[in-house]
């Protein structure tokens, strides 16, 4: 288990990552579209500013977030277009100047939720870990779509083991959303992280087995790439259609990514 001091430095890294892509010199890259449809550079900031601020409401204000929940219950996904269309029309430096002073916010906040607290989410209540987890997980999927779009490519780092953690623990989550069935037993998740090291979850002799590189499973598991592209191997038919279906966020999965979109 990673302590809540190491996982909030690996939220804070993982923002920084981010806000080095989209803070560099000019301005040029602020409108231009990511794969995500409709959304530019400036839409995936303000949302990640967005959600950040309604973690925040989360953790010092449960009557506040109540409130944004019954606005969302119709239709959160509208509600998340919606509210990344409002923040992109801010100025570039105003909504980053506002999205750095909600990270560190909800940086102290989190901090200060008492051991064993839990507070209300989109989906069930989380504690401090998991949500520190779910924020470090948009940040790194809405990064990829940001480095996408500018064509950089970066370099992996060993902050993916809590991505894919995530997208192990999501299993059954990714059935539920479907109206599927998840299968009774659990798989066995081995992963090749960056360092050459193997990160594995679930027991040795199941019978459903997925293995490849760390990097490949967080980008299938946050829906950033289509199976197809990746070296991804699944041992079973059940492991097999995970893999077809895994996500790591909760909602609608929407269309993913198109086969051979990135190369």
């Amino acid at each position: 288990m990673v302590d809540t001091r190491t996982l909030l430095d690996d939220l804070l890294a993982e923002g920084d990552e981010v806000d080095a892509l989209v803070s560099g010199p000019g301005a040029d890259h602020w409108h231009h579209p990511t794969p995500a449809p409709g959304w530019t550079v400036a839409h995936q900031v303000a949302h990640l500013a967005w959600t950040d601020a309604q973690a925040l409401l989360a953790a010092t204000d449960p009557g506040a977030f109540a409130r944004v929940l019954a606005r969302a219950a119709a239709n959160p996904a509208h509600l998340a277009d919606i509210e990344a269309a409002h923040g992109a029309e801010q100025p570039r430096e105003q909504l980053l100047a506002a999205w750095r002073t909600g990270r560190a916010a909800l940086d102290e906040a989190l901090a200060a939720v008492a051991p064993g607290g839990r507070m209300p989410w989109f989906g069930p209540p989380m504690g401090t870990a998991s949500m520190a987890t779910g924020r470090l997980m948009e940040y790194w999927a809405h990064g990829q779509d940001i480095a996408d779009a500018l064509g950089v490519t970066r370099t992996p780092t060993a902050r993916l083991r809590h991505v894919a953690r995530m997208g192990v623990r999501a299993r059954d989550y990714a059935y539920a959303v479907r109206g599927e069935q998840p299968p009774a037993g659990e798989f066995r998740v081995e992963l090749t992280a960056p360092d050459g090291d193997t990160w594995a979850w679930g027991p040795d002799d199941a019978p459903g087995r997925v293995t490849g590189p760390a990097l490949d499973f967080c980008l299938l598991a946050t829906r950033r790439r289509h199976r197809d592209d990746l070296a991804l191997k699944a041992h079973g038919a059940d492991a097999d259609h995970w893999l077809d279906i895994a996500q790591t966020f909760a909602g609608p999965a929407g269309d993913g990514r198109t086969p051979g979109q990135f190369s």
